[in-house]
């Protein structure tokens, strides 16, 4: 049976944490030592990122990078959700929400000393709506095709959606004009997307020509996207470095950077994928932060002097039935498996103070979620005796789970799996695990090879559509799910100017969703973030879109 890992005897940490603290001062002595605010401050990331180039990624960790070095139009209010001016100043749509015009900031350089003006910003966005060949797979280019749809010429091979957007024009210097075929509530939202940040003239026309290579699943990606020096944004930071043997990139302070300079004058991001390797790295002086704290460290960091703050909850983790799967195409087989899992237990637990167990497909911090959804109580017998009546008393399924990641809605995969395994086996399912590292898995997942799968979203940005619209607007490989009553109304939902109406819709739509059952939600859950104590750091994000420009030495 699953057990919550045991504590340290009281005062064995006690003394650990008093060793902490003599190493952290140190470390601090070190510091002012070796040359004071020029020490780099030194983070340590669940993963390495997969590309310079943030419009080619769908990862957290290549936009946390990203998101340090390129700006895009519209931003998120720090430590918020709330959508604030980027490098467009003031921004205004249309009445019919098809037209966005975006007054851009004054004397805004790039790093590489071009200027921001109305016509790079169409430029960024013609060279993304032109790209051709394997720049269209989904894998490549996932959120233009989720938030913009397909390409000025689609490739039939590729199959990416009917475009959204239309065009952008350059007013004036700086006014670009941005047109899209509907309104959505992706708007004004997906403005603000990482993917999308903007890069220097010099930039792109060191892109011109290089493609994409390999095979699909398994691309080569083009040297500019690979190589420092060559992406220049208008950040805070500029790219120094990317030691890909090391999974390291070094970012260096932009002086000439329009708004408030960086703290640090150097920032590292280290990819240290497991999550006990990371507090001890932080406990040794050897980085300075790191993200996605287990919940059983929160209290011992405190307690040792370290600086743990808690994100507000913005994500939620699903088991995930793939409907391709005979027994699983059955309703009454995904309903049994629902009342079979005791998510309070996995809340109880593994998941940080502040988890609860989810309802539907996104937290109830968001507009549209519905207290009148249907729900699945945790009851064995119940479960057992719907899958006798259904024919599968005998039911064996293979179930994936990711290793070597932590994610901020799935703090430990292995041990929610455990949990979960034990609830399917008590009720009779032979569980069959299988287990993937994380690039293999979403391949896997997206792919519909895993019967049942664990997965999770955070949130982009403050709109319903930005979870339930993700997964459910239309068939994808990971459910199995044909639908075309639910999609079409997420279509209808989604596209409806009227605020109140739209709300109403979402409300309506998590309850079609649960009445489907595509997957159980299972929790949301406060990811936390650690800090040195000689560390003032930055605001916390929701979003976990952290600015570390805002972070410095004490």
């Amino acid at each position: 049976m699953f057990t919550k890992s045991s504590r340290k005897p009281l005062g064995l940490v006690a003394v650990a944490a008093s060793l902490t603290l003599v190493a952290t001062a140190c470390a601090e002595s070190d510091r002012d030592t070796a040359g004071g605010d020029e020490q780099p401050f030194v983070f340590g990331a669940p993963g390495d990122i997969t590309a310079l180039d943030p419009f080619l990624a769908s990862d957290g960790e290549t936009f946390r990078y990203s998101r340090q070095v390129f700006e895009t139009l519209l931003d998120h209010e720090s430590g918020g959700s709330e959508i604030v001016g980027g490098l467009a100043e003031t921004w205004e749509q249309s009445e019919d929400g098809t037209v966005w015009t975006f007054n851009l900031r004054e004397g805004v350089t790039f790093h590489d000393g071009d200027e921001l003006t109305a016509e790079v910003v169409c430029a960024n966005f013609d060279r993304w709506f032109n790209l051709t060949g394997a720049y269209q797979s989904s894998n490549n280019s996932y959120y233009w095709q989720t938030i913009f749809g397909g390409f000025a010429e689609n490739d039939e091979d590729y199959a990416p959606p009917e475009p959204r957007f239309v065009g952008c024009d350059a007013e004036d210097e700086l006014t670009a004009v941005i047109e899209v075929s509907e309104y959505s509530s992706i708007f004004p939202g997906g403005f603000s997307l990482a993917a999308f940040g903007i890069m220097s003239p010099t930039t792109l026309e060191a892109m011109e020509g290089q493609e994409i290579t390999g095979e699909e699943g398994n691309p080569s990606l083009p040297e500019y996207s690979q190589v420092a020096g060559t992406v220049a944004g208008t950040g805070p930071f500029t790219v120094e470095e990317w030691n890909q043997d090391q999974a390291e990139v070094t970012l260096s302070r932009f002086d000439d950077y329009w708004g408030d300079p960086a703290g640090f004058e150097t920032m590292i991001l280290r990819a240290i994928p497991d999550e006990t390797a990371r507090r001890q790295a932080l406990e040794a002086g050897d980085i300075h932060g790191y993200d996605l704290v287990a919940p059983a460290d929160v209290a011992p960091l405190q307690d040792a002097g370290f600086q743990v703050p808690t994100r507000d909850v913005f994500n939620v983790l699903y088991l995930a039935y793939q409907q391709e799967n005979e027994a699983l195409a059955e309703l009454e087989v995904r309903e049994a498996l629902s009342h079979a899992v005791n998510r309070q237990r996995i809340v109880d637990t593994i998941l940080p103070e502040g988890g609860e167990v989810a309802t539907q497909f996104h937290p109830d911090t968001l507009d549209g979620w519905s207290p009148d959804v249907r729900t699945f109580d945790y009851d064995p017998d119940k479960a057992r005796d719907m899958l006798a009546d259904a024919g599968h008393e005998d039911l064996e399924l293979e179930f994936c789970y990711p290793t070597e990641v932590t994610r901020p809605y799935m703090p430990a995969p292995k041990d929610i799996f455990d949990v979960i395994s034990e609830d399917l086996q008590e009720v009779g399912v032979t569980v069959q695990p299988t287990a993937y590292e994380w690039a293999e898995y979403i391949n896997q997942t997206d792919s519909g090879n895993c019967p049942l799968y664990l997965l999770g979203w955070t949130g982009d940005y403050n709109d319903a559509y930005n979870f339930i619209g993700t997964w459910f607007s239309g068939p994808m490989g990971a459910w199995g799910l044909d639908d075309e009553e639910l999609f079409e109304r997420m279509e209808e939902v989604s596209t409806n100017p009227d605020a109140d109406e739209r709300i109403a819709g979402y409300q309506e739509l998590n309850e079609m969703v649960m009445e489907v059952l595509p997957g159980l939600p299972i929790s949301s859950s406060p990811p936390s973030i650690a800090f040195s104590a000689d560390v003032e750091p930055p605001n916390v994000s929701p979003l976990t879109q952290e600015v570390f420009a805002e972070g410095s030495w004490k």
